[in-house]
């Protein structure tokens, strides 16, 4: 691994995805997850702060990257026990139904198969169980996508495989899930190139 990707790459990733307006993303939605919770793509941890102590019993965090686990590994809250687990969201090692909420926030255009880590989301619940998505992808605005499409091969090089052509709503239907609520919009204080955002809870579709 080189210098980039194991110190200065996730130090980009921690600044960018803890910016003020993806901070508020975060502050609306982390704080409905319940129960044991698995933190798919868990990075450095951005999403700790936001998880509610007297509804969260536990988080796994599921990261396949040591030294994003290891980055503010000092600065973790104590009050809510974190379980690492070095491993993909598309086969974490976890047993069947043993998640009460999966939480996947700007971590599906990383990951490299995200309809797999999906499909994986749904394996992890338990019956009842929600997952919380938060994520930047495809942009309704023809102009603006195609302007994704032409940044896409040198923005993924830079920001550790990141992808902005994908559309996340559409992925988490396919892996077989209903959206209950969702929100859409450009961020604000963020190009429009990278701002798509939606943010949504979702269940697995019965049958």
């Amino acid at each position: 691994m080189s210098f980039y990707e194991s110190w200065l790459l996730p130090r980009l990733i921690g600044c960018a995805c803890g910016s003020r307006p993806v901070a508020r993303q975060r502050a609306r939605l982390v704080p409905l997850a319940r129960g044991v919770v698995v933190d798919l793509g868990f990075g450095s941890g951005t999403n700790l702060p936001y998880y509610d102590a007297d509804l969260v019993s536990r988080v796994i965090a599921v990261e396949p990257d040591r030294s994003m686990l290891d980055y503010r590994r000092d600065r973790r809250r104590q009050d809510i026990p974190v379980q690492d687990v070095v491993a993909g969201a598309e086969a974490t090692g976890l047993p069947d139904a043993c998640a009460d909420t999966v939480v996947v926030t700007y971590a599906l255009c990383t990951i490299p198969d995200a309809p797999a880590a999906l499909v994986e989301a749904r394996r992890l619940l338990k019956p009842g169980g929600k997952l919380l998505f938060c994520e930047h992808g495809r942009a309704p605005d023809a102009g603006v996508a195609r302007w994704q499409a032409r940044v896409e091969p040198v923005w993924k090089r830079l920001a550790g495989g990141c992808h902005l052509t994908r559309d996340p709503v559409a992925l988490v239907q396919a892996a077989g899930f209903t959206c209950e609520t969702l929100e859409q919009r450009y961020l604000a204080g963020t190009p429009r190139f990278a701002g798509w955002t939606s943010r949504g809870t979702a269940v697995p579709v019965a049958g």
